[in-house]
Protein backbone atom coordinates (compact mmCIF):
# COMPACT_ATOMS: atom_id res chain seq x y z
CA UNK A 1 0.00 0.00 0.00
CA UNK A 2 2.45 2.50 1.10
CA UNK A 3 5.01 1.23 -2.05
CA UNK A 4 1.91 2.29 -4.45
CA UNK A 5 1.26 6.02 -2.38
CA UNK A 6 4.94 6.55 -3.19
CA UNK A 7 4.62 5.52 -6.83
CA UNK A 8 1.46 7.56 -7.71
CA UNK A 9 3.51 10.89 -5.42
CA UNK A 10 6.60 10.25 -7.92
CA UNK A 11 4.04 10.32 -10.42
CA UNK A 12 2.29 13.32 -9.79
CA UNK A 13 4.71 15.21 -8.97
CA UNK A 14 5.18 18.72 -8.91
CA UNK A 15 6.53 20.03 -12.01
CA UNK A 16 9.39 21.85 -11.63
CA UNK A 17 9.21 26.06 -11.55
CA UNK A 18 11.72 28.65 -12.71
CA UNK A 19 10.45 31.23 -10.15
CA UNK A 20 12.83 34.20 -11.45
CA UNK A 21 10.82 33.24 -14.76
CA UNK A 22 7.43 33.40 -12.85
CA UNK A 23 8.30 36.31 -10.59
CA UNK A 24 6.28 39.16 -12.47
CA UNK A 25 3.00 37.61 -12.26
CA UNK A 26 4.18 36.86 -8.86
CA UNK A 27 4.58 40.12 -7.91
CA UNK A 28 1.46 41.45 -9.47
CA UNK A 29 -0.50 38.82 -7.74
CA UNK A 30 1.05 39.41 -4.37
CA UNK A 31 0.78 43.24 -4.47
CA UNK A 32 -3.64 42.29 -5.50
CA UNK A 33 -3.82 40.31 -2.66
CA UNK A 34 -1.88 43.34 -0.40
CA UNK A 35 -4.67 45.98 -1.98
CA UNK A 36 -7.78 43.11 -0.95
CA UNK A 37 -6.31 42.87 2.61
CA UNK A 38 -6.02 46.53 3.30
CA UNK A 39 -9.15 47.00 1.51
CA UNK A 40 -11.15 44.51 3.96
CA UNK A 41 -9.52 45.84 7.05
CA UNK A 42 -8.94 49.80 6.24
CA UNK A 43 -11.98 50.21 4.36
CA UNK A 44 -12.25 54.24 3.27
CA UNK A 45 -9.50 55.01 5.34
CA UNK A 46 -7.08 53.19 2.60
CA UNK A 47 -7.93 55.41 -0.51
CA UNK A 48 -5.02 57.37 0.03
CA UNK A 49 -2.96 54.64 -0.44
CA UNK A 50 -3.73 52.51 -3.15
CA UNK A 51 -3.04 54.28 -6.07
CA UNK A 52 0.33 54.77 -5.48
CA UNK A 53 0.84 51.18 -4.04
CA UNK A 54 -0.44 49.50 -7.52
CA UNK A 55 2.07 52.30 -8.99
CA UNK A 56 4.61 50.50 -6.80
CA UNK A 57 3.40 47.20 -7.67
CA UNK A 58 3.69 47.36 -11.71
CA UNK A 59 6.71 49.38 -11.49
CA UNK A 60 8.12 46.45 -9.00
CA UNK A 61 7.34 43.85 -11.67
CA UNK A 62 9.41 45.65 -13.97
CA UNK A 63 12.60 44.46 -11.72
CA UNK A 64 12.38 40.96 -13.00
CA UNK A 65 11.92 41.67 -16.42
CA UNK A 66 14.72 43.95 -16.91
CA UNK A 67 16.62 40.90 -15.18
CA UNK A 68 15.75 38.42 -17.31
CA UNK A 69 16.22 40.72 -20.50
CA UNK A 70 19.68 40.90 -19.08
CA UNK A 71 20.45 37.26 -18.94
CA UNK A 72 19.28 36.37 -22.24
CA UNK A 73 18.43 33.04 -21.66
CA UNK A 74 14.73 31.45 -23.13
CA UNK A 75 12.96 29.82 -20.27
CA UNK A 76 10.04 27.27 -19.99
CA UNK A 77 8.43 25.75 -17.39
CA UNK A 78 4.58 23.14 -17.91
CA UNK A 79 6.55 20.97 -20.80
CA UNK A 80 6.38 24.36 -22.88
CA UNK A 81 3.36 25.57 -21.75
CA UNK A 82 4.68 29.10 -20.72
CA UNK A 83 8.10 30.38 -22.13
CA UNK A 84 9.86 33.31 -21.40
CA UNK A 85 11.73 34.86 -24.10
CA UNK A 86 12.74 38.14 -25.64
CA UNK A 87 9.11 38.69 -27.17
CA UNK A 88 7.31 37.51 -23.94
CA UNK A 89 9.33 40.56 -22.00
CA UNK A 90 9.34 43.46 -24.47
CA UNK A 91 5.45 42.69 -24.36
CA UNK A 92 5.23 42.54 -20.64
CA UNK A 93 7.17 45.47 -20.53
CA UNK A 94 4.89 47.13 -22.88
CA UNK A 95 1.98 46.15 -20.45
CA UNK A 96 3.22 47.31 -17.43
CA UNK A 97 4.65 50.61 -18.45
CA UNK A 98 1.22 51.76 -20.26
CA UNK A 99 -0.84 50.45 -17.28
CA UNK A 100 1.46 52.55 -15.07
CA UNK A 101 0.86 55.52 -17.00
CA UNK A 102 -3.15 54.61 -16.49
CA UNK A 103 -2.74 54.58 -13.17
CA UNK A 104 -1.05 58.01 -13.43
CA UNK A 105 -4.09 59.09 -15.09
CA UNK A 106 -6.86 57.48 -13.15
CA UNK A 107 -5.15 58.20 -9.55
CA UNK A 108 -7.54 62.16 -9.75
CA UNK A 109 -10.16 61.11 -11.97
CA UNK A 110 -10.88 58.42 -9.42
CA UNK A 111 -10.21 59.61 -6.38
CA UNK A 112 -12.55 63.12 -7.19
CA UNK A 113 -15.41 60.86 -8.15
CA UNK A 114 -17.95 58.60 -6.43
CA UNK A 115 -15.63 55.79 -6.98
CA UNK A 116 -14.71 52.54 -4.30
CA UNK A 117 -11.08 53.37 -5.09
CA UNK A 118 -9.86 49.83 -3.45
CA UNK A 119 -11.76 47.73 -5.95
CA UNK A 120 -11.07 49.72 -9.42
CA UNK A 121 -6.98 48.98 -8.86
CA UNK A 122 -7.90 45.67 -7.79
CA UNK A 123 -9.48 45.14 -10.81
CA UNK A 124 -6.73 46.85 -13.15
CA UNK A 125 -4.08 44.84 -11.80
CA UNK A 126 -6.15 41.56 -12.17
CA UNK A 127 -6.75 42.17 -15.55
CA UNK A 128 -2.85 43.28 -16.31
CA UNK A 129 -1.99 39.83 -14.22
CA UNK A 130 -3.77 37.92 -17.52
CA UNK A 131 -1.91 40.03 -20.03
CA UNK A 132 1.36 39.24 -18.91
CA UNK A 133 0.31 35.12 -18.60
CA UNK A 134 -1.05 35.93 -22.59
CA UNK A 135 2.37 36.90 -23.33
CA UNK A 136 4.13 33.44 -22.29
CA UNK A 137 1.36 31.22 -22.88
CA UNK A 138 1.88 28.52 -25.67
CA UNK A 139 -0.82 26.45 -24.89
CA UNK A 140 -4.76 26.97 -25.77
CA UNK A 141 -5.66 26.35 -22.04
CA UNK A 142 -3.46 28.86 -20.44
CA UNK A 143 -4.26 31.33 -23.18
CA UNK A 144 -8.39 31.07 -23.20
CA UNK A 145 -7.46 31.22 -19.13
CA UNK A 146 -4.97 34.55 -19.49
CA UNK A 147 -7.87 36.20 -21.89
CA UNK A 148 -10.79 35.59 -19.66
CA UNK A 149 -8.33 36.78 -16.75
CA UNK A 150 -7.57 40.08 -18.54
CA UNK A 151 -10.95 40.38 -20.00
CA UNK A 152 -13.47 39.93 -17.06
CA UNK A 153 -12.03 42.66 -14.70
CA UNK A 154 -12.07 45.18 -18.24
CA UNK A 155 -16.55 44.05 -18.28
CA UNK A 156 -16.14 45.60 -14.73
CA UNK A 157 -14.06 48.53 -14.96
CA UNK A 158 -15.71 49.39 -18.33
CA UNK A 159 -19.02 50.14 -16.28
CA UNK A 160 -17.52 51.74 -13.10
CA UNK A 161 -19.84 54.76 -13.34
CA UNK A 162 -22.47 53.04 -12.09
CA UNK A 163 -24.99 55.92 -11.81
CA UNK A 164 -24.44 56.49 -15.40
CA UNK A 165 -26.94 54.88 -18.10
CA UNK A 166 -23.86 55.19 -21.01
CA UNK A 167 -21.63 53.23 -18.48
CA UNK A 168 -24.35 51.04 -17.53
CA UNK A 169 -24.77 50.30 -21.40
CA UNK A 170 -20.93 50.52 -22.27
CA UNK A 171 -20.59 47.74 -19.60
CA UNK A 172 -23.62 45.58 -21.14
CA UNK A 173 -22.24 45.51 -24.29
CA UNK A 174 -18.70 44.48 -24.31
CA UNK A 175 -19.78 42.12 -21.88
CA UNK A 176 -22.24 40.28 -24.10
CA UNK A 177 -19.94 40.71 -26.94
CA UNK A 178 -17.03 39.33 -25.06
CA UNK A 179 -19.02 36.52 -23.87
CA UNK A 180 -20.01 35.58 -27.49
CA UNK A 181 -16.64 36.37 -28.83
CA UNK A 182 -15.49 33.84 -26.22
CA UNK A 183 -17.99 31.34 -26.77
CA UNK A 184 -17.14 31.29 -30.74
CA UNK A 185 -12.95 31.38 -30.22
CA UNK A 186 -13.58 28.12 -27.22
CA UNK A 187 -15.17 26.21 -30.00
CA UNK A 188 -12.81 27.14 -32.55
CA UNK A 189 -9.73 25.98 -30.05
CA UNK A 190 -11.85 22.89 -29.41
CA UNK A 191 -11.58 21.98 -33.32
CA UNK A 192 -7.98 22.54 -33.64
CA UNK A 193 -7.79 20.43 -30.20
CA UNK A 194 -9.66 17.48 -31.39
CA UNK A 195 -7.32 17.49 -34.82
CA UNK A 196 -4.44 17.86 -32.87
CA UNK A 197 -4.97 15.56 -30.11
CA UNK A 198 -3.07 18.35 -27.98
CA UNK A 199 -3.35 21.71 -26.74
CA UNK A 200 0.24 22.67 -26.99
CA UNK A 201 0.79 24.95 -30.06
CA UNK A 202 3.85 23.65 -31.24
CA UNK A 203 2.39 20.27 -31.40
CA UNK A 204 -0.57 21.75 -33.34
CA UNK A 205 1.57 23.30 -35.83
CA UNK A 206 2.97 19.24 -36.40
CA UNK A 207 -0.40 17.85 -36.46
CA UNK A 208 -2.30 20.72 -38.82
CA UNK A 209 0.42 22.02 -41.33
CA UNK A 210 0.43 21.11 -44.81
CA UNK A 211 -1.68 17.46 -45.55
CA UNK A 212 -1.49 16.71 -41.80
CA UNK A 213 -5.19 16.96 -39.86
CA UNK A 214 -8.83 17.34 -41.43
CA UNK A 215 -8.40 19.97 -43.63
CA UNK A 216 -12.41 21.79 -43.23
CA UNK A 217 -12.19 20.81 -39.21
CA UNK A 218 -8.53 22.70 -39.00
CA UNK A 219 -9.82 25.87 -41.35
CA UNK A 220 -13.20 25.87 -39.31
CA UNK A 221 -11.29 25.72 -36.21
CA UNK A 222 -8.56 28.71 -37.08
CA UNK A 223 -11.28 30.87 -38.75
CA UNK A 224 -13.09 30.32 -35.18
CA UNK A 225 -10.27 31.17 -33.49
CA UNK A 226 -9.21 34.19 -35.51
CA UNK A 227 -12.88 35.43 -35.70
CA UNK A 228 -12.74 35.53 -31.72
CA UNK A 229 -9.98 37.82 -31.17
CA UNK A 230 -10.47 39.83 -33.99
CA UNK A 231 -13.31 40.80 -31.57
CA UNK A 232 -10.77 41.16 -28.95
CA UNK A 233 -8.66 43.79 -31.02
CA UNK A 234 -11.86 45.40 -32.27
CA UNK A 235 -11.19 44.75 -36.11
CA UNK A 236 -13.83 45.31 -38.30
CA UNK A 237 -16.70 44.40 -38.29
CA UNK A 238 -16.35 43.09 -35.07
CA UNK A 239 -16.01 46.48 -34.07
CA UNK A 240 -19.26 47.37 -32.98
CA UNK A 241 -18.97 47.43 -29.23
CA UNK A 242 -16.12 49.79 -28.94
CA UNK A 243 -17.88 53.10 -29.99
CA UNK A 244 -20.57 52.99 -27.17
CA UNK A 245 -18.10 51.46 -24.60
CA UNK A 246 -15.17 53.70 -24.67
CA UNK A 247 -17.53 56.66 -24.84
CA UNK A 248 -19.89 55.25 -21.92
CA UNK A 249 -16.89 54.15 -19.90
CA UNK A 250 -14.35 56.13 -17.16
CA UNK A 251 -11.75 57.83 -19.71
CA UNK A 252 -8.85 56.35 -17.90
CA UNK A 253 -10.38 52.76 -18.49
CA UNK A 254 -11.16 53.66 -21.92
CA UNK A 255 -7.83 54.57 -22.35
CA UNK A 256 -6.66 51.01 -20.48
CA UNK A 257 -9.05 49.31 -23.37
CA UNK A 258 -7.67 50.94 -26.50
CA UNK A 259 -4.38 50.03 -26.13
CA UNK A 260 -3.37 47.34 -23.05
CA UNK A 261 -6.07 45.38 -23.57
CA UNK A 262 -5.97 45.66 -27.57
CA UNK A 263 -2.33 44.51 -27.21
CA UNK A 264 -3.38 41.49 -25.15
CA UNK A 265 -5.80 40.79 -28.09
CA UNK A 266 -3.21 40.98 -30.80
CA UNK A 267 -0.24 38.95 -28.08
CA UNK A 268 -2.53 35.78 -28.33
CA UNK A 269 -3.49 36.32 -32.09
CA UNK A 270 0.60 36.10 -32.49
CA UNK A 271 1.12 33.45 -29.77
CA UNK A 272 -1.40 31.24 -32.18
CA UNK A 273 -0.47 32.70 -35.57
CA UNK A 274 3.53 32.17 -35.00
CA UNK A 275 3.67 29.35 -32.89
CA UNK A 276 0.56 26.76 -33.67
CA UNK A 277 -0.65 27.69 -37.28
CA UNK A 278 2.45 28.77 -39.41
CA UNK A 279 2.15 26.16 -41.39
CA UNK A 280 -1.34 27.13 -42.25
CA UNK A 281 -0.68 30.20 -44.22
CA UNK A 282 -3.08 29.15 -46.98
CA UNK A 283 -6.58 29.81 -44.24
CA UNK A 284 -5.17 32.70 -41.98
CA UNK A 285 -3.26 34.99 -45.19
CA UNK A 286 -6.75 35.50 -46.78
CA UNK A 287 -8.83 36.04 -43.54
CA UNK A 288 -6.58 38.56 -41.72
CA UNK A 289 -6.36 40.85 -45.17
CA UNK A 290 -9.57 40.91 -45.10
CA UNK A 291 -10.02 42.19 -41.59
CA UNK A 292 -6.85 44.31 -42.16
CA UNK A 293 -8.25 46.33 -45.29
CA UNK A 294 -11.62 46.88 -43.98
CA UNK A 295 -10.77 47.67 -40.26
CA UNK A 296 -8.54 50.30 -41.64
CA UNK A 297 -10.87 51.27 -44.00
CA UNK A 298 -14.22 51.41 -42.05
CA UNK A 299 -12.75 53.03 -39.20
CA UNK A 300 -11.06 55.86 -40.80
CA UNK A 301 -14.08 56.80 -42.64
CA UNK A 302 -16.48 56.69 -39.92
CA UNK A 303 -14.04 58.67 -37.80
CA UNK A 304 -13.92 61.58 -40.32
CA UNK A 305 -18.20 61.87 -38.97
CA UNK A 306 -17.87 61.81 -35.53
CA UNK A 307 -18.13 65.08 -33.26
CA UNK A 308 -16.91 63.76 -30.22
CA UNK A 309 -13.66 63.13 -29.85
CA UNK A 310 -13.71 59.77 -27.58
CA UNK A 311 -15.53 58.25 -30.23
CA UNK A 312 -13.26 59.55 -33.05
CA UNK A 313 -10.28 57.52 -30.73
CA UNK A 314 -12.18 54.87 -30.45
CA UNK A 315 -13.01 54.40 -34.63
CA UNK A 316 -9.34 55.53 -34.92
CA UNK A 317 -8.55 52.51 -32.76
CA UNK A 318 -10.18 50.48 -35.04
CA UNK A 319 -8.17 51.91 -38.44
CA UNK A 320 -5.07 51.73 -35.84
CA UNK A 321 -5.98 47.63 -35.43
CA UNK A 322 -6.02 47.34 -39.02
CA UNK A 323 -2.16 49.01 -39.01
CA UNK A 324 -1.27 46.28 -36.97
CA UNK A 325 -3.41 43.45 -38.33
CA UNK A 326 -1.70 44.29 -41.66
CA UNK A 327 1.64 42.85 -41.64
CA UNK A 328 -0.11 39.08 -40.12
CA UNK A 329 -1.69 39.08 -43.84
CA UNK A 330 1.82 38.12 -45.54
CA UNK A 331 2.94 36.06 -42.21
CA UNK A 332 5.10 32.73 -43.91
CA UNK A 333 8.34 30.67 -43.54
CA UNK A 334 9.38 32.12 -46.52
CA UNK A 335 12.98 33.83 -46.24
CA UNK A 336 13.42 37.35 -48.16
CA UNK A 337 17.21 39.18 -48.58
CA UNK A 338 16.82 42.88 -48.07
CA UNK A 339 19.86 45.06 -48.13
CA UNK A 340 22.20 41.86 -48.29
CA UNK A 341 20.50 40.41 -45.19
CA UNK A 342 18.81 37.66 -45.21
CA UNK A 343 15.32 37.57 -42.88
CA UNK A 344 12.38 35.41 -42.26
CA UNK A 345 9.02 37.21 -43.28
CA UNK A 346 7.35 36.02 -40.28
CA UNK A 347 9.83 37.39 -37.74
CA UNK A 348 9.85 40.81 -39.84
CA UNK A 349 6.20 40.40 -39.73
CA UNK A 350 6.18 40.09 -35.87
CA UNK A 351 8.84 42.73 -35.47
CA UNK A 352 6.67 45.37 -37.52
CA UNK A 353 3.53 44.42 -35.38
CA UNK A 354 5.42 44.72 -32.12
CA UNK A 355 6.98 47.78 -32.70
CA UNK A 356 3.36 49.27 -34.25
CA UNK A 357 2.13 48.05 -30.27
CA UNK A 358 4.91 49.58 -28.38
CA UNK A 359 4.59 53.68 -30.37
CA UNK A 360 0.85 52.95 -30.37
CA UNK A 361 0.67 52.35 -26.19
CA UNK A 362 2.49 55.63 -25.76
CA UNK A 363 1.03 58.59 -28.64
CA UNK A 364 -2.92 56.84 -27.51
CA UNK A 365 -2.46 56.77 -24.27
CA UNK A 366 -0.76 60.57 -24.35
CA UNK A 367 -4.12 61.69 -26.56
CA UNK A 368 -6.62 60.60 -23.61
CA UNK A 369 -4.60 62.09 -20.97
CA UNK A 370 -4.94 65.12 -22.74
CA UNK A 371 -8.41 64.64 -23.36
CA UNK A 372 -8.93 64.34 -19.44
CA UNK A 373 -6.75 67.34 -19.10
CA UNK A 374 -8.90 68.97 -21.09
CA UNK A 375 -12.61 67.76 -19.61
CA UNK A 376 -11.69 69.18 -16.15
CA UNK A 377 -12.54 71.94 -17.73
CA UNK A 378 -15.58 71.86 -20.65
CA UNK A 379 -16.70 69.16 -18.84
CA UNK A 380 -17.31 67.22 -22.11
CA UNK A 381 -15.52 65.68 -24.52
CA UNK A 382 -17.32 67.24 -27.85
CA UNK A 383 -14.30 68.45 -30.55
CA UNK A 384 -16.08 71.60 -30.89
CA UNK A 385 -15.18 72.61 -27.15
CA UNK A 386 -11.32 72.24 -28.37
CA UNK A 387 -11.70 75.62 -30.76
CA UNK A 388 -9.28 77.91 -29.28
CA UNK A 389 -7.36 75.40 -27.02
CA UNK A 390 -4.04 77.40 -28.03
CA UNK A 391 -5.57 80.56 -26.83
CA UNK A 392 -5.87 79.67 -23.13
CA UNK A 393 -3.57 75.93 -22.73
CA UNK A 394 -0.42 76.14 -24.97
CA UNK A 395 1.12 73.37 -23.82
CA UNK A 396 -1.70 71.17 -23.93
CA UNK A 397 -2.27 71.86 -27.38
CA UNK A 398 1.18 71.43 -28.44
CA UNK A 399 0.96 67.70 -27.29
CA UNK A 400 -2.29 66.81 -28.32
CA UNK A 401 -1.01 68.01 -32.04
CA UNK A 402 2.23 65.40 -31.32
CA UNK A 403 -0.06 62.64 -29.91
CA UNK A 404 -2.84 63.35 -33.06
CA UNK A 405 0.79 64.00 -35.55
CA UNK A 406 1.90 60.36 -34.15
CA UNK A 407 -1.31 58.26 -34.93
CA UNK A 408 -1.41 60.01 -38.43
CA UNK A 409 2.13 59.02 -39.36
CA UNK A 410 3.36 62.35 -39.38
CA UNK A 411 7.78 62.40 -39.26
CA UNK A 412 10.00 62.56 -37.01
CA UNK A 413 7.06 61.55 -34.49
CA UNK A 414 6.79 58.15 -33.25
CA UNK A 415 4.21 57.00 -35.43
CA UNK A 416 5.39 57.39 -38.61
CA UNK A 417 8.31 54.66 -38.05
CA UNK A 418 5.49 52.35 -37.25
CA UNK A 419 3.92 52.41 -40.45
CA UNK A 420 7.13 52.51 -42.15
CA UNK A 421 7.59 49.23 -40.75
CA UNK A 422 4.03 47.73 -41.40
CA UNK A 423 5.29 48.73 -44.77
CA UNK A 424 8.59 47.74 -44.83
CA UNK A 425 7.06 44.33 -43.53
CA UNK A 426 4.48 44.25 -46.37
CA UNK A 427 6.53 45.27 -49.46
CA UNK A 428 9.31 43.32 -48.83
CA UNK A 429 8.44 39.81 -49.39
CA UNK A 430 7.74 40.92 -52.61
CA UNK A 431 4.27 39.20 -53.68
CA UNK A 432 1.08 41.20 -55.18
CA UNK A 433 -1.04 39.89 -51.47
CA UNK A 434 1.19 42.12 -49.71
CA UNK A 435 1.88 45.02 -51.99
CA UNK A 436 -1.71 45.74 -52.19
CA UNK A 437 -2.10 46.02 -48.91
CA UNK A 438 0.26 48.27 -48.49
CA UNK A 439 -1.34 50.59 -51.17
CA UNK A 440 -4.52 50.48 -48.45
CA UNK A 441 -2.30 51.01 -46.04
CA UNK A 442 -1.00 54.39 -47.52
CA UNK A 443 -4.57 55.47 -48.98
CA UNK A 444 -5.71 55.24 -45.49
CA UNK A 445 -2.95 57.12 -43.61
CA UNK A 446 -4.10 59.88 -45.98
CA UNK A 447 -7.56 59.50 -45.27
CA UNK A 448 -6.93 59.58 -41.26
CA UNK A 449 -4.61 62.90 -41.55
CA UNK A 450 -8.07 64.77 -42.75
CA UNK A 451 -9.75 63.88 -39.26
CA UNK A 452 -6.40 64.40 -37.24
CA UNK A 453 -5.97 67.58 -39.06
CA UNK A 454 -9.45 68.96 -38.45
CA UNK A 455 -8.54 68.59 -34.13
CA UNK A 456 -5.55 70.47 -34.86
CA UNK A 457 -7.22 73.37 -36.90
CA UNK A 458 -9.68 73.92 -34.11
CA UNK A 459 -7.02 74.16 -31.32
CA UNK A 460 -4.64 76.55 -32.89
CA UNK A 461 -6.76 78.62 -35.33
CA UNK A 462 -10.04 78.97 -34.09
CA UNK A 463 -11.02 81.34 -31.57
CA UNK A 464 -12.64 79.98 -28.08
CA UNK A 465 -16.41 79.86 -28.31
CA UNK A 466 -17.29 81.26 -25.17
CA UNK A 467 -14.42 83.74 -24.38
CA UNK A 468 -13.75 81.24 -21.62
CA UNK A 469 -9.89 81.54 -20.80
CA UNK A 470 -9.82 80.08 -17.59
CA UNK A 471 -6.27 78.10 -17.43
CA UNK A 472 -6.80 74.36 -17.53
CA UNK A 473 -5.81 72.78 -14.41
CA UNK A 474 -3.58 69.50 -14.74
CA UNK A 475 -2.80 67.84 -11.74
CA UNK A 476 0.72 66.27 -10.94
CA UNK A 477 0.00 62.49 -11.76
CA UNK A 478 -1.94 63.48 -15.29
CA UNK A 479 1.19 65.86 -16.00
CA UNK A 480 3.55 63.03 -15.40
CA UNK A 481 1.69 60.56 -17.52
CA UNK A 482 1.93 63.11 -20.11
CA UNK A 483 5.37 63.51 -19.86
CA UNK A 484 6.57 59.99 -19.75
CA UNK A 485 4.30 59.19 -23.26
CA UNK A 486 5.08 62.43 -25.13
CA UNK A 487 8.73 61.67 -24.51
CA UNK A 488 8.61 58.78 -25.45
CA UNK A 489 6.49 59.52 -28.63
CA UNK A 490 9.01 61.65 -29.80
CA UNK A 491 12.34 59.45 -28.68
CA UNK A 492 10.68 56.26 -30.75
CA UNK A 493 10.59 58.72 -34.01
CA UNK A 494 14.02 60.87 -33.59
CA UNK A 495 15.55 57.58 -32.50
CA UNK A 496 14.32 54.69 -33.94
CA UNK A 497 17.01 52.62 -34.19
CA UNK A 498 16.55 52.05 -29.98
CA UNK A 499 13.03 50.69 -30.47
CA UNK A 500 13.41 48.67 -33.67
CA UNK A 501 16.21 46.67 -31.93
CA UNK A 502 14.29 46.01 -28.63
CA UNK A 503 11.46 44.61 -31.01
CA UNK A 504 13.35 42.33 -32.84
CA UNK A 505 12.06 39.64 -31.79
CA UNK A 506 10.96 35.63 -32.96
CA UNK A 507 8.41 33.22 -32.11
CA UNK A 508 9.51 30.57 -34.88
CA UNK A 509 12.44 29.11 -31.97
CA UNK A 510 10.58 27.17 -29.50
CA UNK A 511 12.09 26.44 -26.37
CA UNK A 512 12.67 22.58 -25.00
CA UNK A 513 10.47 21.94 -22.32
Amino acid sequence: MFAVFAMAGEHFSRPPIDWHAASPELILLGVGVLLTVIDIVWKERARALVAGLASVGLLAAMIPVITLAVDGEPRSMFGGAFVVDDYALIMKAIFLLSTYVVVLMSTNYISEGDYWENEYYGLLLTSVLGMLLMTSARDLISIFVALELLSIPAYMLSTWRKRDLKSNEAGMKYYLMGVFASAVMLYGMSLLYGSSGTTLLSGINEAVSGSGGPSAVVTLGIVFVVVGFAFKVSAVPFHTWAPDTYEGAPTPVTAFLSVASKAGGFVGLMNILFVGLIGRDDVYQPLIWILAAASMTVGNTVALRQTNIVRMLAYSGVAQAGYMLAPLAVLSTDVVTTGGATTIVADQALAATVTYLAIYAAMNLGAFAVVMAVARKTRSAEIDDYRGLFRYAPGLTVLMTVFLFSLAGIPPLGGWFGKFRVLEALISPGTAWGSALAVVVAVNSVVAFYYYGRVAVKMWVEEVPDGNMDRVSVPASLAAALAITSVVTLAFGVGPGLIGHFTQVSLLVGVGG
